[in-house]
Formats: C-alpha cells, structure tokens, sequence
C-alpha cells in the first residue's frame, strides 16, 4: 500500500489547493497524467511481452481509428491503410557521439525561445488479438496557448496516402488553415496552470531537468526507455529553446545503451543524427532522431523486433513514431 500512495503522491494530477477543478472534469494534461497512473504499468524488474506494450498503442488509438473508418471509407470500400517502412540510417554516414553533439550545442549561441504549446504529427498501429491488419492513418496535432493561459487543441488526420506531410498551418496561433486533412477536434481550452511537470516549464541545466524528466516518469529509477517517453511527452506539452535542447542532449548523452547510428532523413524530409536503444524487455528497437545542428529532438520511432503472430506483427514492422515540427 506505501507504494501505490507515494505512486499517487508523484502523480499529483490536481493539486488540493487548485480552484480550477471545484465540481469540474480535469483537463487534458491532468487527465493525461491520471491515465498513465491508473492504466501504466511498474517496473518490477520482470519482462513485458510485446503484445501487452502492443495493445497500450492500440488502446491510445481506438478513437481515430474508428472516425477514420468513417470518414476515409464507404461501406463498400476498403479502408486506408497507412503502414509505414522504418526509417534506415544512411550507409557511410558517420554516427556523432551525443557527447559530442551536447558541446556543439552548448557552444553554438543559439537564441531560439521556448514556447508553451507543440505541433507534432503522431503514427501507431492500433489492432487487437486476431485482428486483420490494421488501419492506421498519421495524426497532426497543434497546441497554442496565449497570453491568459487558455489554450488551443486543433487534431488533423492526415491523407494516409501521404503519410509524414505536414498539413497544418502553424502561422496562427489557433491554425485555421488544413490542407489534405480530415479534422478530428478542434477545442478552446480556459485558463489553467499547473507547477508539475509536463506542464510546468522545463528547467534550462541538465541536473535539474532529468529530474524534472524523472517526475514524468512516474517509475521511480529512470532506465533509457522511460527516458525516451518522458522526452515525448515534454515535447507534446514544450516546444524547447536552444538552452533546453542543450540540457536536454546532455540529459541523453548520459542514457545508458543510447547508441549513436549515423544520418538519417525523417519523415518530414529533415537530416538528422539517429541514436538507437535496444529495447529487449519490450521487443522493441527505439529511434531517437536529433538536428545535427540545434539539438532539437525531430522524432522518435519504435519499431518490432521479434515476431508476434497473435497480433500479426513481424521483426521491423513500425509500431509507432512521433515527429515533432517548430
């Protein structure tokens, strides 16, 4: 019982002196946070099949699933397929060390702001048990927040044709302008603040932000693959200035088994440097992708790497990824 009451105490997704929630449903980042508490799973030190990490990506996708059946398909057509091919590091390429890359970036003098807010297209493969293949289409999705700390949400699916193009138009700071994309929500959130991470800025040295990182977590003792869904969901809620990329890529230079690949073009056309993590616990190889130049996180995709029949899924296949855009 100490364990799931200090679990609760971490996750902290409404403060008791916070006004806001009186009578009133959570927000999306308390709910968010709520949903990783009830439906996340501890680390007790023991293997997790890739089926169940499988179905978590499933579950997380069952909504746009089912609105894209509706929308992309008739009753007599079939339903659009988006199946994406992993991303290959270019042969020849010299890998930078993250080391490295943390001086450059440290070094570089760069000016970029932070900003409250992200804009990130999304892929996962939804699918059940003895499901037929999947239908699975990208996501583009553009959080604004003003000056009186309402925010914006505007959710896209994109042309499962051309899967990775950018559909939004990210001048405004409510996007109005959708090309090629089928919106899904679009939402004017009211003024709400919170001092926990996601939400709270995120600090601009490397100590101080892995245990900010840490918080997100939620699992206690941080190990790379938590590392990796931590930095996801900070850059779902942050879009980072230079002095945050800095002291991020310093946080990842010291992740243990996060190995340097080479250059590597994402999904959006941009070069990067790839950093790969061997996720044997989960089946699962993960892909971090970072600007050559800024630090900046452009992306990270987990790919299958042991074949699973009850779910249809091979070595290789694509299970997920995330490409974050400024």
């Amino acid at each position: 019982m100490a364990d799931e009451l200090d679990i609760l105490r971490r996750a902290n997704p409404v403060t008791a002196a916070d006004p806001r929630f009186h009578d009133r449903p959570l927000d999306q980042h308390a709910e968010r946070r709520l949903n990783r508490l009830l439906h996340g799973e501890r680390d007790s030190g023991r293997p997790r099949p890739l089926r169940r990490w499988v179905w978590s990506v499933a579950g997380a996708a069952t909504v746009g699933v089912v609105v894209l059946t509706l929308t992309l398909s008739g009753s007599t057509t079939t339903p659009a397929v988006a199946a994406p091919r992993p991303l290959m590091v270019e042969a020849g390429s010299t890998p930078v060390p993250l080391d490295r890359l943390a001086d450059a970036v440290a070094a570089s003098g760069g000016s970029l702001r932070l900003v409250q807010g992200t804009h990130v297209q999304t892929w996962s493969m939804g699918m059940g048990p003895g499901a037929r293949p999947p239908i699975t289409v990208p996501e583009e999705r553009v959080v604004r927040w003003k000056a009186d700390d309402s925010h914006t949400e505007l959710v896209v699916a994109t042309d499962p044709r051309h899967p990775g193009r950018p559909v939004l138009t990210d001048a405004d700071p409510a996007p109005r302008t959708v090309e090629d994309g089928h919106v899904l929500s679009r939402q004017t959130y009211p003024p709400s603040w919170s001092d926990a991470p996601p939400v709270a800025p995120p600090p601009r040295d490397a100590e101080r932000l892995r245990s900010y990182l840490e918080e997100i977590d939620l699992r206690g003792a941080m190990d790379t693959s938590g590392l990796l869904d931590a930095v996801g969901e900070l850059l779902n809620n942050w879009t980072l200035g230079t002095r945050e990329d800095a002291a991020l890529v310093r946080v990842l230079a010291d992740a243990k088994g996060l190995r340097p690949a080479g250059a590597v073009t994402d999904r959006l056309g941009r070069q990067g440097q790839a950093y790969v993590y061997d996720d044997a616990a989960h089946s699962t190889r993960r892909m971090l992708i970072l600007d050559p130049r800024s630090g900046a996180v452009l992306g990270i995709e987990d790919t299958v790497t042991k074949d699973d029949p009850e779910y249809g899924v091979k070595a290789g296949d694509v299970m997920s990824y995330s490409a974050w855009m400024r």
